[in-house]
């Protein structure tokens, strides 16, 4: 998941052959041909061990998780998620983000709130509004419902659910999650499951001990739904033409595309995950509530009768928590060309529009992040 969200500032970086691209794994390192199984060439395949002994001109990371590096890389951080889960910081004043030489903030949101509880300072110069590279193809019409549906063996006439919970043993894939898949198909929709990378691992309380793959491929075994194995989801989002989630990133994400949304309401996961009420607020005025499967049923049933209720609501919402998306990338790239200290690979017309642009962007942008230094 963590590959998918930097995956397509890393492919643009590809194309030059000024650059050299090594993947890591920092967490689970024995996992990482797997880790790394979608990502284009080329690139090296290095250990956590091997990459602190070597010399790197930026590392680009999606967590707060990192290696150890020999000293002089430049960090960079773009956040893989929205969700505002455990008060949307990772961090403290004691323990602050000023390690990361830039921060790629997706909203003003998230900015405000490191600023609110000390973790950077006001105006920081490592403060960057840049949006969610990841989600700029929900929005470019480079992804086409039918066809990905065509893709994945599905039936694009059906009615299709995407069904994607998040990461907790308070979710409602363990709580509800066989029953609400076994009603949904026996109800003749598509039913797609994108399960969070972590419910997939037996060794993690959240996933409740359980092979939730396994659980669940009987279920959708009738040639109606499947087990999504991708691990970018934004293919999955434009498939489908209503979200079923209970407090997820994926949850915000899907408003991108203006379709329906119905959120299970869970208390104990609020609380267990310490998610600011802020989002949890944006994300229940944006969706269909229920809080057992009868009602989600119900409030699926009535989505896809009416799917332009709360059409303004999301369209909203989806504003605040995505700064301008379609160009997330190009901003991303920019910045990264910053911290490299090289031009952009770009010339004549096309690298003028893009300076215009980016130039811009960072008028808007300097009241709240202070100044900007531009590349070209």
């Amino acid at each position: 998941m963590n590959y998918a969200t930097v995956a397509p500032v890393v492919e643009r970086l590809q194309c030059d052959d000024r650059l050299e691209i090594c993947f890591t794994a920092s967490e689970d390192p024995h996992q990482i041909q797997y880790i790394y199984s979608e990502a284009r060439q080329p690139f090296r395949l290095i250990s956590p061990f091997r990459a602190a002994f070597l010399r790197f001109d930026a590392y680009l990371a999606a967590d707060f998780l990192w290696v150890k590096l020999v000293r002089g890389a430049r960090r960079i951080q773009t956040f893989h998620g929205v969700a505002g889960k455990y008060r949307d910081i990772y961090d403290s004043p004691s323990r602050s983000m000023r390690e990361w030489d830039r921060l790629f903030f997706i909203n003003r949101i998230r900015y405000q709130h490191f600023i609110t509880s000390g973790a950077i300072d006001a105006n920081a110069d490592s403060a960057r509004l840049i949006g969610m590279p990841r989600l700029d193809c929900l929005v470019d019409g480079s992804l086409k419902r039918d066809e990905i549906l065509l893709s994945l063996g599905l039936d694009p006439t059906t009615k299709t659910v995407l069904y994607a919970p998040t990461w907790s043993p308070f979710s409602s894939l363990i709580s509800m999650g066989e029953d609400l898949v076994k009603k949904l198909s026996e109800a003749g929709y598509t039913v797609i499951v994108k399960l969070h990378d972590r419910s997939k691992d037996l060794r993690h309380i959240h996933s409740g001990g359980h092979d939730w793959g396994k659980r669940l491929a009987p279920l959708l075994a009738t040639g109606r739904g499947l087990l999504a194995t991708g691990n970018d989801c934004s293919p999955y989002l434009a498939a489908a033409d209503v979200l079923i989630t209970d407090h997820s990133s994926v949850g915000f994400e899907f408003l991108l595309l203006d379709r329906p949304v119905v959120r299970i309401h869970l208390p104990e996961l609020i609380a267990a995950t310490d998610i600011e009420p802020f989002y949890v607020d944006m994300l229940s005025r944006a969706s269909m509530p229920a809080i057992n499967v009868e009602q989600v049923m119900n409030a699926v049933e009535q989505s896809f009768q009416d799917p332009q209720q709360l059409s303004d609501t999301r369209e909203l919402v989806a504003r605040e928590m995505f700064y301008k998306p379609g160009t997330a990338t190009d901003r991303a790239v920019a910045e990264m060309y910053e911290v490299l200290e090289l031009e952009l690979p770009v010339y004549g017309e096309e690298r003028t529009l893009l300076a215009t642009s980016l130039g811009q962007e960072q008028a808007v942008g300097n009241d709240s992040f202070g100044q900007r230094h531009l590349v070209g």
